[in-house]
């Protein structure tokens, strides 16, 4: 995920010359030095003269776990045996299968790391943690049961992806890192899957895999790809449950060799949450309740490409595949006036908090082409940026970024946009509202209401909030205990969020009323969707990337991108990608769509968050796996 934002950094520590002086031995000071040094001896030898017996030793404090013991040993002072030295990567193998994955490698040149950061897509989708995240910032990891906590300061940013210290919580489970050059290699032994159980809950089956020891549990396109070891029976078993086994799938009787179990859920569904506990080690797999197969009980397999996407490509679609500078692009256009599909936003159904595939996305709207859309923010899995469909805002605009807006069988129109809105007092004061529905968290009044989602969480710590109802008059009340354990969002309310000291100075039943209005026209479409830079208009390249919040870092690094554009005639939903590097920085993008006849465009969310769905295949998956996003953009019948 790409988002152009900068990560806080733990400030550092004051070592200044002085700072390190020795204050002088003399005076006041070195009474209130040595009294606490002295006192308990003096204590203790009056103790003794009186006759009573000293203190017992207090008793040893227990062994810290292997996780906690490798935090100690990490921040213990001591002399390095080696110079720490930081090395960064561009591939990851895990368990023998290979991606084009960011890492970094703090530490000696053999050995164990003292740090090793992985972007957070990594380790959701391809190792299996579990993550939540706390209204401070704060990040809660699990695997197999091994928690670790990482705060805000400890996350950073690798080129366009969030990045955490997982050293303790690998080595803690026995993951073997190595590293030779550009290229990481992560192994962990193969688990022996023991048992199968199953219980029906409400709306859902659950299947419980037990295990004999951790194992890389990987989700993609409702999908299961686990590095265990089963038996035929086993695998009959799981069939029987819907979760039909790949037949690529090479089992042996050897651990080591044998290639991962891939599970899929028939009739094309996919799992309703997927995740891991420890003591002993198992994986947990919700599916849906009704699972549909095929009279053998076999998962149906899907078809290659949806039929009616077929009949369309070359008529009403066009679907470009080409080379040039270096660069893969695909690029499928339309003329929106006359094409057989419409340009819609893709969001997930539950609300604006959540991640999905854009293959899901599209699924669920039975869209036949789709792209991933704006930023956001893969810590709280929340949008960064300007989302309207059909007239509501589920997510506003921020930092005057670039926005594409459109009508019904109308082309796109690019420019930057902002919302001005105010709570106005009874008294005709104003209080203005800095963010409306967004991840994006500011200091001042943000506003949410049933757009986006049926209950607001806390995003930031000390928040109050004050619900405004159909009446415009001031209801309840929220603290901070209420809306970091959530609070509902009700259909005609509004709900208001003061942050960062902001006091929400009305009482309940005081009348309020909201003023709101967009920069521009563009904010009066019923369709816009946000990004940025924007690159061109009006057949110029217009990037100006500092002028939109993006550092000039994530202007001149290449990664896979996704852009939406217009030659003036038709709508374009491009992916672009590197056949030799990591892809194309964002002035060779602008560079490359001019002469391509691009009139304008505006990038949108790139890295690992690039993907490009026809007609249900995936054809584009930025770096070589299928990244979760939070919306995207499809071409709906």
């Amino acid at each position: 995920m790409v988002t152009g934002l900068a990560f806080a950094k733990n400030g550092p520590q004051d070592t200044s010359i002085e700072a390190c002086k020795l204050r002088p031995a003399s005076g006041p000071w070195l009474i209130s030095w040595l009294i606490p040094q002295v006192l308990p001896a003096v204590v203790g030898l009056s103790s003794q003269a009186q006759g009573f017996p000293p203190p017992p030793p207090p008793p040893p404090p227990p062994p810290p776990s292997a996780l906690h013991r490798s935090a100690l040993q990490r921040s213990a002072p001591h002399q390095p045996t080696a110079p720490r030295q930081v090395s960064d990567g561009i591939r990851l193998w895990i368990n023998g299968q290979i991606q084009a994955a960011r890492w970094r490698w703090v530490g000696s040149r053999s050995g164990l790391p003292d740090e090793l950061w992985l972007p957070l897509e990594v380790l959701q989708g391809q190792l299996g943690v579990s993550s939540r995240s706390r209204p401070d910032g704060s990040l809660d990891l699990e695997w197999f049961g091994q928690p670790l906590t990482v705060g805000p300061g400890a996350q950073v940013s690798l080129d366009d992806e969030v990045a955490v210290d997982v050293a303790p919580l690998l080595q803690a489970l026995g993951v073997e890192a190595i590293k030779k050059g550009p290229e990481l290699r992560l192994q962990l032994p193969i688990a022996q899957l023991l048992q199968v159980r199953t219980a029906n809950q409400v709306g859902q089956r659950r299947v419980v895999l037990d295990l004999n020891g951790p194992a890389i549990v990987r989700t993609s396109e409702g999908r299961l790809e686990l590095s265990i070891q089963s038996s035929p029976g086993q695998r009959s078993q799981l069939e029987l449950l819907g979760l039909g086994s790949a037949p690529t799938a090479r089992q042996t009787s050897d651990p080591q060799t044998s290639a991962p179990l891939k599970l899929q859920v028939a009739g094309g569904l996919k799992p309703t949450k997927v995740f891991t506990l420890g003591d002993p080690a198992r994986v947990v797999i919700d599916l849906p309740v009704a699972t549909p197969t095929d009279s053998t009980g076999s998962s149906v397999p899907a078809p290659a490409i949806d039929p009616r996407l077929q009949a369309l490509l070359g008529r009403g679609i066009q679907w470009d595949r080409l080379v040039r500078q270096g660069f893969r692009i695909n690029a499928v256009h339309i003329d929106p006036r006359t094409a057989p599909v419409n340009l819609k936003p893709l969001t997930r159904p539950q609300g604006m908090e959540g991640l999905s595939s854009v293959q899901s996305l599209a699924n669920a709207r039975m869209a036949l082409v789709a792209i991933n859309g704006g930023y956001f923010n893969r810590v709280k899995r929340l949008p960064l940026g300007a989302l309207k469909s059909e007239g509501r805002w589920l997510s506003g605009p921020i930092l005057n970024r670039g926005v594409a807006a459109w009508a019904p069988r109308g082309l796109p129109r690019f420019g930057h946009l902002s919302l001005e809105e105010w709570v106005v007092g009874p008294n005709g004061s104003r209080y203005a509202v800095v963010t409306v529905n967004s991840g994006y968290v500011q200091r001042g009044i943000s506003r949410y209401g049933p757009e986006w989602g049926p209950s607001y969480r806390a995003l930031s710590g000390g928040e109050t909030a004050l619900v405004l109802g159909t009446d415009s008059s001031v209801g309840q009340k929220y603290e901070t205990a209420d809306l970091e354990a959530g609070v509902p969002l009700r259909r005609g309310e509004i709900l208001l969020v003061g942050r960062g000291g902001v006091e929400l100075p009305w009482a309940e039943g005081t009348q309020l009323s909201l003023s709101s209005r967009p920069s521009n026209d563009l904010g009066l479409a019923p369709f816009v969707i946000g990004g940025g830079p924007l690159l061109l208009q009006d057949g110029r390249i217009v990037l100006n990337g500092g002028a939109e919040s993006f550092s000039a870092g994530f202007l001149s690094q290449g990664a896979p991108r996704t852009v939406i554009a217009s030659d003036g005639s038709q709508l374009w939903l491009i992916t672009l990608e590197g056949t030799i590097d990591s892809g194309p920085t964002l002035p060779e993008t602008a560079q490359l769509l001019q002469s391509l006849g691009l009139r304008d465009a505006l990038n949108l969310d790139g890295g690992s968050s690039t993907g490009l769905v026809m007609g249900g295949t995936m054809p584009v998956k930025g770096r070589g796996v299928v990244g979760a996003v939070n919306n995207g953009l499809g071409l709906v019948p």
